[in-house]
């Protein structure tokens, strides 16, 4: 078991919190860390290869304020977060999985998802590959 294995497990579908997740990874990928996404939830749905480049929306602790500083990185040429991860698998061991009862619950098969995603796994698989190293909620 790698106890340098970042794993993050990715719930919330916001772009701010997929930004985060995304920088966080690429930050690590560029650190010879090897990185693990685990997708559940609204995480996971924003990685339909139909929504991927979709506006996801900022959180709601954001406020109107942070919506606005989102769209303003955008529009100054930020990477998106889809970008970001594209980048981070590039430059770095980066896996990102899908939770197979998210699957399940939103009722999605593989090939629903955009190729960013390598595969499909439960949770105990996930546990197995976290090993001992960190593990991240966003």
């Amino acid at each position: 078991m790698d106890e340098d294995v970042l794993s993050l497990v990715v719930f919330s579908g916001t772009d701010d919190k997929l930004q985060a997740a995304a920088v966080l990874t690429a930050g690590a990928a560029a650190l010879e860390r090897p990185v693990r996404l685990f997708l559940q939830y609204w995480g996971l749905d924003a990685f339909r290869k139909d929504r991927i480049d979709r506006d996801h929306g900022t959180s709601p602790e954001a406020g109107p304020e942070g919506r606005a500083r989102m769209l303003a990185l955008r529009t100054a040429g930020q990477a998106t977060w889809v970008e970001t991860l594209r980048q981070a698998k590039e430059i770095g061991q980066v896996e990102i999985q899908a939770c197979s009862l998210s699957m399940d619950l939103l009722g999605l098969e593989p090939e629903d998802l955009d190729p960013l995603v390598d595969g499909v796994e439960g949770v105990a698989a996930f546990f197995v590959a976290a090993g001992g190293g960190q593990i991240l909620f966003i």
